[in-house]
């Protein structure tokens, strides 16, 4: 739910979710498809915790400690395979 949220939080600021697709590769069109997936989910989490701004962002908003993230990217486990070689 946790990388549902951040996903969400991402599409709200169209400078935010356009900066996601280009890191991603993946479409605008594909989102909703590609978020049924936990790979994908943990790959969300994983940008978040790659942008420390963001990421402080979106834990202040959503009045959680930004280490909550790692734990929930641990849980989702995996890679999105767009990043499998």
């Amino acid at each position: 739910m946790l990388a549902v949220q951040a996903l969400s939080f991402i599409a709200e600021e169209p400078q935010s979710l356009s900066r996601f697709l280009d890191t991603s590769g993946i479409s605008a069109d594909e989102i909703r498809t590609a978020a049924a997936e936990p790979g994908f989910l943990a790959g969300v989490l994983e940008y978040m915790l790659a942008d420390e701004t963001l990421l402080c962002a979106f834990a202040d908003r959503a009045g959680f400690d930004p280490a909550a993230i790692a734990g929930a990217l641990s849980a989702l486990g995996g890679a999105w395979e767009r990043d499998l070689p």
